[in-house]
This record gives C-alpha cells, sequence and structure tokens, in this order.
C-alpha cells in the first residue's frame, strides 16, 4: 500500500490556490515546532459574508501542502460560517486518507482557517463565541 493516497499526492504535486491576498479581509497563520509545519491562510470576504477567494502559503512536508490546498478547496466560494465548521476529519476524508503520524498536518490546516476566520471577526467587530476558536491537540505516538 503506498504511503500517501493519490489525492494526497494530487494536491501535493498540484496544489490549488497557493499565494497571498495583499488586501485579505482575513488572515490566519499557525505553526507546529515539533514538525516544524507553518501554514498561513488568507481570506477574501464579499459583504454576503461569502468568502470569493482564498489562498496559502506553507511551509512544510507533502501533507501539509496537500492539507492546506484540500481545505481551501473546501471553503472557497462557502459562506464564513461554513468554513468556521471544516474540521480536520473531513480534510482526511476529501484526501481520501493521511498516514496516522500525519494527521497533525490536518489539523494545523483547520487551524489556519479558524485563525483567519477569527482575524475576519476581529476586524470586523464581529461578535463570536470563543470556544470556536479553541486548538485541537493531537498527540502522536
Amino acid at each position: 500500500m503506498a504511503l500517501y493516497s493519490d489525492k494526497v499526492m494530487d494536491h501535493f504535486t498540484n496544489p490549488r490556490n497557493v499565494g497571498k491576498i495583499d488586501d485579505a479581509d482575513g488572515v490566519g497563520e499557525v505553526g507546529n515546532a515539533r514538525c516544524g509545519d507553518i501554514m498561513k491562510i488568507y481570506l477574501k470576504v464579499d459583504d454576503n459574508g461569502i468568502i470569493t477567494d482564498v489562498k496559502f502559503n506553507t511551509f512544510g512536508c507533502a501533507s501539509a501542502i496537500a492539507s492546506s490546498s484540500m481545505a481551501t478547496c473546501l471553503i472557497k466560494g462557502k459562506p464564513v460560517s461554513e468554513a468556521l465548521e471544516l474540521t480536520n476529519k473531513a480534510v482526511v476524508e476529501a484526501l481520501e486518507g493521511l498516514p496516522a503520524v500525519k494527521v497533525h498536518c490536518s489539523v494545523l490546516a483547520e487551524e489556519a482557517i479558524k485563525a483567519a476566520v477569527k482575524d475576519y471577526y476581529d476586524r470586523n467587530g464581529i461578535e463570536y463565541d470563543p470556544e470556536q476558536f479553541k486548538e485541537k491537540h493531537i498527540h502522536e505516538d
């Protein structure tokens, strides 16, 4: 069995939505000192709360890049509230699986999106429940 699914390899070798949005409405950056992965997500949101554009820059392994790419694909064109509900499990399922030791990459993607949404809310004075933005902790064996 291959270490990575075809979907992971596709999003790693042909990542979608790579780049930076200079006038982003929300920016989220997260990192994991243990593995060295760093993700930055940029959101552009219209007046109706729809994510019209999303870009990412990720420094990391194949799983981190693929997770970032897939996560941006899953939220583009969706309401901000829906992006906030994106889970790392949904990212892993959309990628048709990740090795157990790489699941933390999907958690980083989820957290980067949440950080970008929180930044968007803060910039626009939108009230939110701080519980929505608590970090997940994945322990690797």
